[in-house]
């Protein structure tokens, strides 16, 4: 009698084997995470792990005794150098052996710990990275100082990126803020002529008359005509301290969507202890992107003090701050500011990032001030952005993640 090995069970005899081939593969994968020959697993890297090893050695290796973090005043292996080509075959291996997400974590390490601003001064530089939020934030940094050869090549990484972001975010952000907008328009009280039947008989379902075989109408949903040619106002006050990098592309990209929607009407202003209002540029975030200046002090009371100023229908406005707090002003006027924009019913709105960076560093005792006032200070993600702001537009708590 002969029996039948259910699917995918080893034999016997093929079971050491097995054993054998996980082990080096364990062993290969602590080879690569640790580096170095003498990392206790005696394993010899060839082929393309060898070449993956070479990488990652370029960048990681040479930490100081202890472990501590590497030294940023130049190069510590055989691996990058300092010479425009080798950073090119770098960037084109990495490219090569790693996914994007990885690429682009290891591009910003590259520019962090070993000084490589200056090369991306470098067209060619520039047309072999792989381009993401954070290569943008540093090419702003450094725009003044791009020679004319490499500015053009600059703005193509720049545009490439908004473009991403905004294909990403867009549709969706149209779609959420319109049913907002759409939503907050509507009256419980209409004239006959503007009730919305379709929504009214959903709205009183819970009141069908069976024995009828109808529905009673307790509440009505329609629209005012006088309040459909009524704008919500968005002001988008962005601080463009160097910290806030990230969230100034985003606040770019946000811009130009909410400025592209006819129900709003959008404001972007961008600070650090000046107060810049590019408003007529929002066609074009990458404009926008280029007309901020990353770093410097921050005046937040001086920016909402501008942003003030700009509100004529306090209850249809909603101001959205996007800033760590730290704040280089005068702190007790810009506390009064919020509160009395609240108190004339402006929805405001505090941001501590609009990023996809995780919890960031910010001045904690203006954030409990803030929230004192009612004005929960958070950090947002870009895709957590559209909900925040169709809370706001319809004056409802805002979604505040939980920490």
């Amino acid at each position: 009698m002969t029996t039948t090995r259910p699917t995918g069970q080893l034999a016997p005899e093929q079971l050491p084997q097995q054993t054998e081939q996980a082990r080096q593969e364990r062993l290969r994968r602590w080879r690569l995470v640790l580096g170095g020959e003498a990392d206790g697993t005696g394993r010899t890297l060839a082929g393309r792990d060898a070449a993956m090893d070479g990488a990652l050695a370029a960048l990681y290796r040479g930490a100081d005794e202890g472990g501590a973090r590497p030294r940023t005043t130049g190069p510590r292996s055989a691996g990058l150098g300092g010479s425009a080509p080798q950073v090119a075959r770098w960037l084109g291996d990495i490219r090569e052996y790693f996914p994007t997400s990885v690429v682009q974590v290891m591009q910003q390490d590259a520019i962090t710990r070993l000084g490589l601003e200056r090369l991306l001064l470098e067209p060619e530089m520039l047309e072999a990275v792989e381009p993401d939020v954070h290569l943008v934030s540093t090419l702003l940094s450094l725009k003044h100082a791009l020679p004319e050869t490499t500015r053009e090549t600059a703005r193509a990484v720049v545009a490439r990126v908004v473009a991403d972001l905004e294909r990403r975010l867009a549709d969706r952000t149209r779609a959420t803020l319109g049913g907002a907008l759409d939503r907050s328009a509507r009256v419980a009280r209409p004239r006959h002529r503007d009730i919305d039947w379709g929504r009214t008989i959903r709205a009183n379902l819970a009141n069908y008359l069976p024995e009828h075989r109808t529905v009673v109408p307790e509440r009505l949903v329609g629209y005012a005509r006088a309040q459909r040619s009524v704008k919500k106002e968005v002001i988008l006050c962005v601080d463009q301290s160097g910290s806030m990098a990230p969230s100034v592309v985003h606040s770019a990209v946000f811009g130009a969507v909410l400025s592209s929607m006819k129900t709003l009407a959008t404001r972007l202003v961008v600070f650090d202890t000046s107060v810049v209002d590019l408003t007529e540029q929002l066609t074009d975030p990458v404009d926008v992107l280029f007309a901020t200046q990353l770093g410097g002090g921050t005046d937040i009371n001086r920016a909402l003090a501008y942003c003030q100023s700009r509100i004529t229908r306090p209850a249809d406005t909603v101001v959205v701050l996007i800033s760590d707090l730290y704040e280089g002003g005068i702190r007790d006027e810009m506390l009064k500011r919020v509160a009395a924009m609240k108190a004339a019913g402006v929805q405001f709105v505090a941001l501590l990032a609009l990023s996809d960076e995780g919890a960031p560093a910010y001045d904690h005792a203006h954030a409990a001030a803030l929230a004192a006032l009612g004005c929960p200070a958070f950090a947002c993600t870009p895709d957590a952005f559209p909900e925040i702001m169709a809370a706001a537009v319809e004056r409802r708590p805002l979604p505040v993640p939980q920490t």
